[in-house]
């Protein structure tokens, strides 16, 4: 595979997009997409915390071909990287939601679109009718817009649900809430996913409009019934998104889900959780006896990033923030797709650097034993 990590702008990894968006993009955009709850450890320690991981590469072998395709559900990707959801997208470009799905259909990759996405399901499904679209729900308290969501969803093609299940209420964001004000003042987003022409559902919707916009609770009465309730009616597969620990993912497996996302919501809902990776092998080992596929989001920025993350057991890793950095600076302002085009093929050659460096030529190539903790080397001596 040849290997080509040039970028428009000097922007060649995934921090370079961070520190230009930051440049681009209004100071309260800025701010919305990218801090968190509380003190924010939980942002620092998912970045952090894949430091801490070291390769144990295998050498002398022929890597002068290598294939990254995989799948997720039984959809064919073409690299073990997707889009994880990230609401109010039109705050970094002004195609938003579109750009995003053009970019992920260009790269035959999956998108997650959020439940509050500026564009509706329709309007994505329409510009990439072949691409592999997931939607991204809530529980809602009133159990109707969800299910008409899902109806949306599945017939605009969309292959599964993805259930944020961390939220019951939205998390104390400190920094955004400093800014918010204003923000709403200068520029407040709808949200066409849960829009309805039903009177007394359009008012349950406006709710939920100014809770989404005021960072307010969705539903804090859901529970594991609810997950049985939506995977009673929906026609496509449904994954669990926000699962920690192993006791979560073995009781997500008798409601009958179909892959979990272990995630702690880009650290903007309970701080102090642990990092993603880090509760990566321990979720993969309580659903081994299962079908339950397993993916990871949260601090992922380069390509040795993706290998540590599969060889934990993760089926494919997804980004969220890259995504809106890439957005935010995309050089013409009229193709918003080119900027996350740039970050999906910068982390997929990095990807396929790693590969290479690490001795594998597919990914059935990556074992658990080529990635350890570093404290394997501060407690022992020997190799």
């Amino acid at each position: 595979m040849e290997l080509n990590l040039e970028c428009e702008c000097n922007l060649i990894c995934l921090d370079d997009f961070e520190s230009e968006a930051k440049t681009r993009l209004q100071y309260s955009d800025y701010i919305y997409y990218a801090t968190g709850a509380d003190d924010q450890q939980t942002i620092q320690e998912c970045r952090a915390a894949f430091k801490r991981y070291r390769l144990r590469p295998r050498i002398l072998r022929d890597v002068s071909s290598r294939n990254l395709d995989t799948t997720v559900l039984g959809q064919p990707i073409s690299f073990p990287i997707g889009i994880s959801p990230t609401a109010l997208q039109k705050r970094a470009h002004h195609e938003g939601e579109l750009a995003t799905a053009k970019a992920a259909d260009k790269a035959n990759t999956l998108m997650i679109v959020s439940s509050h996405s500026t564009t509706g399901v329709e309007d994505i499904a329409t510009v990439t009718p072949n691409a592999l679209h997931w939607m991204q729900v809530h529980i809602f308290n009133v159990r109707a817009i969800t299910e008409r969501l899902v109806r949306r969803a599945e017939k605009a093609g969309f292959k599964a649900l993805v259930v944020t299940v961390d939220s019951p209420v939205l998390g104390n964001r400190m920094e955004w809430r400093r800014v918010r004000d204003y923000a709403m003042k200068r520029i407040s987003f709808r949200f066409p996913n849960l829009e309805t022409d039903d009177p007394e559902e359009a008012t349950n919707v406006e709710k939920i409009n100014k809770k989404a916009n005021n960072l307010s609770g969705f539903n804090d009465s859901e529970t594991w019934e609810d997950i049985r309730w939506l995977k009673g009616f929906s026609h496509i597969p449904v994954v669990v998104k926000g699962v920690l620990t192993a006791k979560a993912a073995k009781e997500a497996v008798p409601c009958g889900v179909d892959g979990i996302i272990v995630s702690a919501h880009g650290g903007r809902q309970l701080d102090c959780v642990p990092a993603p990776i880090d509760a990566l092998s321990e979720v993969v080992y309580a659903v081994k006896d299962s079908d339950v596929e397993v993916y990871v989001d949260g601090g992922i920025r380069t390509g040795t990033d993706v290998f540590k993350a599969l060889a934990l057991g993760a089926k494919a890793v997804l980004l969220g923030r890259p995504i809106l950095w890439g957005l935010a600076c995309d050089v013409s302002w009229q193709n918003g797709e080119n900027g996350v085009s740039q970050v999906l093929n910068i982390i997929k050659e990095e990807f396929s650097l790693t590969m290479a460096l690490m001795g594998c030529t597919s990914l059935a190539d990556i074992e658990p034993s080529m990635v350890v903790h570093e404290s394997k080397y501060l407690t022992s001596s020997r190799l």
